[in-house]
């Protein structure tokens, strides 16, 4: 999308998020926006950000005005640095707001997280190759919460060892189930939000940006949380 599209989508889709109440984007707002887009935001990033604005706003209670697309700067650009670690586009600096949640999120909270999450996704997919890969994992996460007192020292280095190698297993064991039409359409999807960086990134480092994205893709179809810890 060009920056005029892109904050018409934008528009779009705060509108539906707003029950039909549409808030232009113009002025200052179109400005913020189309720098979203400079910066190489996908479009379906930028929606994640929206959608954790309002979900904090619901949780409030009912809700007395309209959003508008300022408020959500902030998760959207906290949701556009999580994106760009998963795939490994690194140009830029994190926001202080992710780095504080990733600070303070502690290894048990984080072991709860994603067991509730996994939990969540096992029973949205019917039997088979994907639902057991993720029987694995939550077993295997099980075992390692099964010795959380003895987090200390070693013995916590290695459980993050643990959990980065169960990510990477849950991940390789659900594409490996998916049929190649499937991975296709994924990689597709990848290359189109990565277009804005080929030029900028060596082939090596594109290469490895292309897998990243499949795979954060994957995670969004399935809704798998990140099971490495620190990441």
């Amino acid at each position: 999308m060009d920056p005029g599209e892109y904050s018409r989508e934008l528009e779009a889709y705060l509108c539906r998020k707003n029950d039909g109440h549409l808030i232009r984007i113009a002025g200052p707002a179109f400005e913020r926006v189309c720098g979203w887009a400079e910066q190489g935001i996908p479009f379906k990033v930028a929606c994640q950000g929206i959608d954790r604005y309002f979900e904090r706003y619901y949780a409030k209670g009912p809700r007395r005005r309209p959003v508008r697309i300022e408020f959500c700067e902030a998760d959207v650009l906290d949701a556009f640095d999580e994106w760009r670690r998963a795939v490994g586009v690194t140009s830029g600096a994190p926001t202080d707001a992710l780095a504080r949640e990733t600070a303070r999120r502690t290894l048990p909270a984080h072991l709860q997280r994603i067991v509730q999450k996994l939990t969540t996704a096992r029973s949205t997919v019917p039997d088979g190759a994907i639902a057991a890969a993720l029987d694995d994992a939550l077993d295997d996460i099980e075992e390692v919460r099964s010795r959380s007192a003895s987090f200390r020292g070693d013995a916590r280095s290695r459980a993050v060892d643990r959990l980065a190698e169960i990510d990477r297993e849950l991940v390789a064991g659900i594409r490996s189930a998916l049929p190649q039409e499937a991975l296709d359409s994924l990689r597709r999807e990848a290359e189109q939000e990565l277009e804005r960086f080929a030029a900028r990134m060596p082939p090596g480092a594109y290469a490895r940006a292309i897998e990243g994205a499949t795979g954060r893709l994957l995670r969004e179809r399935y809704g798998l949380p990140r099971i490495e810890y620190g990441f």
